[in-house]
C-alpha cells in the first residue's frame, strides 16, 4: 500500500510542477484631461491564452470565458469585433480617440475558409452574441450587412485575402444601458469585485457623454519566432465624464469624484494591473499640473503621432498602499485654462443630410486634412439603406474647388429588402485641404408594415468609416508589446512615420414618405362606435324576449282592508 502511495503522490507533483499557467491577465486604467475639460477614462482588459481552439480540444477554461471560447470554436471564428457605444465621440473638442466605435451596436467578424456557408454562420453567430451581451444583434440580416473588399482587414496574426469571409453590421438605433453592461463585466476573470472593475459602477459609467465597451477577440504571436498561436481577448470600456454638467464647475477630478469608489487591490488573478494618468503639457503649462498622490515612476511614449507623458501607478507594487489603504488618484490645475486653445486633430469627418421635401435628398462627407505640408489617402466605407435609392452618377468629390478623383473605388447596388448599397473609395488628402464628398439619393416608399412604431422619429442611416494611415509629427520608436501600454498596442505603427487611424462620422436620422396613421385609427374608432351604437340595438330587439303581464290584483291596501272585512265578517271588496 506504501508504495502506491508514494507513486501517487510522484505523480500528483510532477503534473502540478510541469503544468504552467498558459493564460495570463493585464488590466489598466488610462485617465486622460481633454482639452475641453473633461476626463476620459479607457479601461482595458487583455486575456491572453496560449492555446489553439480549433485544433486543440480544449475542456478546461481558466481565465479566458468558456462562452466566447466555444463560440470562436464551433462557428470557425478568426477574429471578432463587437461594440456598444451610447454616444458620439466629439473629435474637435476631445481630440483624437484611441479606439472609436460608432453610436449603437458595431460586428465585424472574419471567419476561416473552412466555412462552407458564411451567412448561415453569421447570422447564428449574431443571434448568440445577442443572448450573450443581452443587445437587439438578432435584428442583424441581409439588408445591413455587407461584405466590405478593403476597409476592415484582419487586425491579428491572419494570411487571409479573401473578403468574402468578413461580415459587417451596424445597427444605429442600439440603445446601451445596465442590461449590456453586467454580461460584459461577467466575462472579466474577477468580475466586478477586485482590480480595476470595481470602478465599473453603472449609475456613474452612464451618467456621462460617451460610453463605449467593446469586446476584441484575434489570434496572435506566441512568441518573436511566430510559430505557434494565441489567442487574445481584448475587453475595453470607455467614458467621458462631463466635469461642468456633473457639478463640480471646475477641470480639478479624482477617482472619488469620477466613480464614487477608489482603489484598494489589483486582481489576484492579474499578472499587470496599472493605472496611467496623462500629464503632458506644452510649454509653460507643464507647471500648471498637480497629481497625488506621487507617481513611483514616469512612462513617456508616441502615441498617435504625438509624445506623451503618463504618470504610472503600479497596484501590484507593495509600496503603493503604504500610505494608506486605497488609490485615490487626484489631478489639480494651479488656475483656470478656460482660454487655452483645442487642438484639432489632423484627421477628422463629419456628415450631414440636405435637401428639402420628401422625395429626394443629398449626403454630404467632409473629410479635414489638417496636416500642414502632408497628404495621405483615406479609404471611406459607405453604407446607405436600400429605401435611399443613390444615384451614383451624381457623386462628386470635391477638394480646394477642383475635382478629386478617387484611385479605387468599389460599388455594390442595394437591391430592395434584401441588402443595402455599398461604397468604398480610397482618396488622396492634400495638406491642409477640406475635401467635400457629395452623392444624391431619392427616398422609397415602404409598405405600411415596414415602418417602425415611431416612423415620424425618422430611420438611421449608418456612419461613414475612414480609415488611414496618417503621418506622425514625431518620429514614433517601436517599443515591445508586453511592455507598451495596452490602449497603445492595439493598432501598432509599422515604420514609426505613421499611425492607423479608424474613424466614424455621425449616423443620419432621415425622414422617409410617411403615411398618416391617424386615419386609420379614426375609421376604426368610428367604425367600432357605429357597430357597437346600431347593431347592438338590433341585435338586442331580435334577441328580447317579451312577456306580457296580468293585471294586478290590488295592492297592500286593498290586501289590508280584506283581511280586516274577513274578520269582521263583511263580504270582501
Amino acid at each position: 500500500m506504501e508504495p502506491l502511495g508514494t507513486l501517487l503522490l510522484l505523480l500528483f507533483l510532477a503534473t502540478s510542477g510541469a503544468e504552467q499557467p498558459r493564460d495570463s491577465l493585464r488590466e489598466e486604467l488610462l485617465l486622460s484631461p481633454l482639452p475641453s475639460g473633461d476626463v476620459a477614462a479607457t479601461f482595458q482588459f487583455r486575456t491572453r491564452w496560449d492555446s489553439d481552439l480549433q485544433r486543440e480540444g480544449v475542456s478546461h477554461y481558466r481565465l479566458f470565458p468558456k462562452a466566447l471560447g466555444q463560440l470562436i470554436s464551433k462557428y470557425s471564428v478568426r477574429e471578432l469585433h463587437l461594440s456598444l457605444t451610447q454616444g458620439f465621440w466629439r473629435t474637435r473638442s476631445w481630440g483624437q480617440p484611441y479606439l472609436q466605435a460608432p453610436a449603437g451596436a458595431e460586428l465585424w467578424v472574419w471567419f476561416q475558409e473552412s466555412v462552407s456557408d458564411v451567412d448561415k454562420a453569421w447570422k447564428d453567430l449574431s443571434n448568440i452574441l445577442s443572448g450573450i451581451f443581452c443587445a437587439s444583434l438578432n435584428f442583424i440580416d441581409s439588408t445591413n450587412t455587407v461584405v466590405p473588399t478593403a476597409s476592415f482587414k484582419p487586425l491579428g496574426l491572419a494570411n487571409v485575402t479573401d473578403h468574402h469571409f468578413l461580415r459587417y453590421a451596424v445597427l444605429p438605433r442600439e440603445v446601451v444601458c445596465t442590461e449590456n453592461l453586467t454580461p460584459w463585466k461577467k466575462l472579466l476573470p474577477c468580475s466586478s469585485k477586485a482590480g480595476l472593475a470595481v470602478l465599473l459602477k453603472a449609475e456613474r459609467l452612464f451618467h456621462s457623454s460617451y460610453h463605449s465597451q467593446a469586446v476584441h477577440i484575434r489570434p496572435i504571436c506566441r512568441d518573436a519566432s511566430c510559430l505557434s498561436m494565441s489567442w487574445e481577448l481584448r475587453q475595453t470600456l470607455t467614458v467621458v465624464f462631463d466635469s461642468f454638467a456633473s457639478g463640480h464647475g471646475k477641470k480639478d477630478w479624482s477617482l472619488f469624484k469620477i466613480f464614487s469608489r477608489t482603489l484598494t487591490e489589483a486582481c489576484p488573478l492579474a499578472s499587470q494591473s496599472k493605472v496611467y494618468v496623462d500629464i503632458s503639457s506644452k510649454g509653460q503649462e507643464k507647471e500648471l499640473l498637480e497629481v497625488s498622490p506621487a507617481p513611483l515612476s514616469v512612462h513617456e511614449a508616441s502615441v498617435q503621432g504625438d509624445r506623451r507623458t503618463y504618470a504610472v501607478y503600479d497596484l501590484l507594487n507593495p509600496g503603493l498602499f503604504n500610505g494608506s489603504r486605497s488609490l485615490n488618484v487626484q489631478l489639480k490645475w494651479k488656475r483656470p485654462q478656460d482660454g487655452l486653445d483645442l487642438a484639432v486633430p489632423v484627421l477628422h469627418a463629419q456628415r450631414y443630410v440636405s435637401g428639402y421635401g420628401l422625395e429626394t435628398g443629398e449626403i454630404s462627407t467632409l473629410i479635414y486634412n489638417t496636416h500642414p505640408y502632408r497628404a495621405f489617402p483615406v479609404l471611406l466605407l459607405e453604407t446607405v439603406p436600400w429605401y435611399l435609392r443613390l444615384y451614383i452618377h451624381t457623386l462628386t468629390i470635391i477638394t480646394k474647388g477642383k475635382e478629386n478623383k478617387p484611385s479605387y473605388i468599389h460599388y455594390q447596388p442595394a437591391q430592395d429588402r434584401q441588402r443595402p448599397h455599398l461604397l468604398e473609395m480610397l482618396i488622396q488628402l492634400p495638406a491642409n485641404s477640406v475635401t467635400k464628398i457629395t452623392i444624391q439619393f431619392e427616398r422609397a416608399l415602404l409598405k405600411w408594415t415596414e415602418y417602425t412604431p415611431d416612423p415620424n422619429h425618422g430611420f438611421y442611416v449608418s456612419p461613414s468609416v475612414l480609415s488611414a494611415l496618417v503621418p506622425s509629427v514625431i518620429a514614433m520608436k517601436e517599443e515591445d508589446e508586453d511592455q507598451s501600454p495596452l490602449f497603445a498596442s492595439l493598432f501598432p505603427s509599422l515604420d514609426g512615420s505613421s499611425y492607423f487611424v479608424r474613424l466614424y462620422t455621425e449616423p443620419l436620422l432621415v425622414n422617409l414618405p410617411t403615411p398618416d396613421f391617424s386615419m386609420p385609427y379614426n375609421v376604426i374608432c368610428l367604425t367600432c362606435t357605429v357597430v357597437a351604437v346600431c347593431y347592438g340595438s338590433f341585435y338586442n330587439l331580435l334577441t328580447r324576449t317579451f312577456h306580457v303581464e296580468e293585471p294586478n290584483r290590488g295592492g297592500l291596501a286593498k290586501r289590508l282592508a280584506n283581511i280586516i272585512r274577513k274578520m269582521r265578517g263583511v263580504p270582501l271588496l
